[in-house]
């Protein structure tokens, strides 16, 4: 298994408290405009996966998305949607305001043909002259000359020093499969892993999918490992991050401290084994995909929140991310998603900020089964949670499982965010146990592909549209 991280970083002239402001964090500043941006890394991530690991050349690729750009698409219901919630702020970036919106400052609509001339170049150009277009040449000057004219710090040397990361997966055991996933500075693997082991110590199969019990269950086991995230997780690069986390003598610890008849109160971290010796070697899109070959791909990636940090540079048709927002900015204060973090998360040159990616494979006697992963913030680790409980635990095939209801929490705030279709009496039972319910119509989008009988089977979350494809 290769682990290819394309996580971005801190600028070089980043500092912890670069977002502090007399005193106290400036929230915007981490999340619109100039200083929300991190160093990219996915397009270096992409072509080193295709160099070393596929088929087709990125210049194939980057065409084919060139061509897509040009000819524009048709703007969905979702994406106006989008674009429409954050209009405010993409009035403010004179190049995302002409892509995004009309001449008179409003959202384009759905079903407006939306086309994208400056991005299809920049694709073709990358095409033609190799990844050292963006990151040592043309782009970075361009982004360079953008951030200094508009108070930002990234330059043409941060693109020009970006590596990418190869690393061991995270591998942990689940009633008799095997977990890979993601290892920092994601926490999604470790969390998902550590998740997985404290619901070991229960029989899950005789719980009913979507009963009170299993809900309540999974509930209490979410909130024990968002706690140890808030606390030990950051950039293993840089930070100890204890290997104890997916210990499963830990997790038996944790289970000890679940009570099926209420909630409990979480007050904070664990202390997992040899804590401080054995550690990690220091808007989002997902996609899982295999073939007859053996060959299995589970692959997220992100610009964070909508249309990223709302600021297109001129003449690239690149929109920048705003990931700086997933380091903790502050002490105690939220990012975007609510979820808050310590030292271990702080800012640093160079640094990659946490995340909850958590692309994973599932192997059953050595031989993969499932690809998996989700986009929605934090709940990307308790989607991506679910679907693999509802194949190993209950049988459901990839499709049933993906349309179960799902539930999240990230022990911050204190609340259980759950879907409707539930059912109005294990709402009633749950709040009776002491949950503070969060009711939402749907919440996030997995896509899987599993191997059932000796047949693929791929499955698009049916919360949005789109399809998954079986060749």
């Amino acid at each position: 298994f290769v682990v290819v991280d394309g996580r971005e970083t801190a600028p070089a002239a980043a500092r912890h408290d670069m977002y502090v402001r007399d005193g106290r964090a400036d929230m915007r500043a981490s999340k619109v405009g100039a200083l929300a941006s991190g160093t990219p890394g996915a397009l270096a991530a992409y072509e080193l996966a295709a160099r070393k690991h596929g088929r087709l050349p990125l210049k194939w690729h980057l065409e084919n998305a060139a061509k897509i750009a040009s000819d524009g698409f048709e703007i969905p219901t979702a994406y106006a949607g989008r674009i429409r919630a954050n209009r405010n702020d993409l009035r403010r970036f004179k190049t995302s305001a002409a892509l995004l919106l009309d001449a008179d400052g409003k959202s384009h609509k759905e079903g407006a043909l939306l086309k994208q001339p400056d991005l299809a170049r920049t694709c073709r150009a990358v095409a033609k002259n190799g990844i050292e277009w963006f990151y040592g040449g043309p782009f970075a000057a361009t982004t360079e000359k953008w951030m200094k004219a508009n108070g930002g710090i990234m330059t043409a040397r941060d693109l020009a020093n970006y590596k990418v990361k190869l690393r061991n997966p995270v591998r942990v055991t689940y009633r008799g499969h095997e977990i890979v996933s993601m290892p920092p500075p994601s926490s999604g693997g470790v969390h998902l892993g550590q998740i997985l082991n404290i619901l070991e110590n229960f029989d899950l199969g005789e719980m009913e999918p979507n009963s009170v019990d299993f809900i309540h269950l999974v509930t209490e086991a979410m909130k024990l490992a968002f706690a140890d995230r808030a606390h030990w997780l950051g950039d293993a690069d840089f930070v100890p991050v204890p290997r104890g986390l997916v210990d499963k003598t830990y997790a038996k610890e944790l289970a000890k401290r679940i009570r099926m008849d209420r909630a409990g109160k979480v007050a904070g971290h664990g202390q997992p084994p040899r804590s401080t010796e054995d550690l990690f070697n220091r808007h989002t899109t997902h996609f899982s995909c295999a073939d007859r070959d053996g060959n299995w791909v589970s692959c997220t990636a992100t610009v964070n929140t909508s249309f990223g940090s709302k600021v297109i540079i001129p003449g690239t048709g690149v929109i920048l991310n705003n990931e700086m927002d997933d380091f903790s900015i502050q002490p105690g204060v939220p990012n975007a998603f609510g979820l808050i973090g310590a030292e271990a998360n702080a800012i640093a040159p160079g640094k990659r900020p946490l995340s909850s990616m958590s692309p994973s494979i599932v192997l059953r006697k050595g031989k993969p089964i499932l690809a998996v992963g989700a986009a929605g913030g934090p709940t990307i680790i308790t989607q991506t949670l679910l679907a693999i409980i509802h194949t190993i635990d209950f049988g459901l095939p990839v499709k049933e499982a993906l349309s179960q209801p799902r539930f999240h929490h990230q022990w911050a705030p204190d609340q259980l965010r759950i879907e409707k279709k539930v059912g109005q009496k294990v709402l009633a039972v749950l709040r009776a146990r002491g949950h503070k319910l969060k009711l939402q119509d749907r919440m996030g989008a997995t896509q899987a592909v599993s191997l059932r009988n000796g047949k693929f089977e791929s499955a698009h979350d049916p919360r949005i549209l789109g399809k998954a494809t079986t060749f």
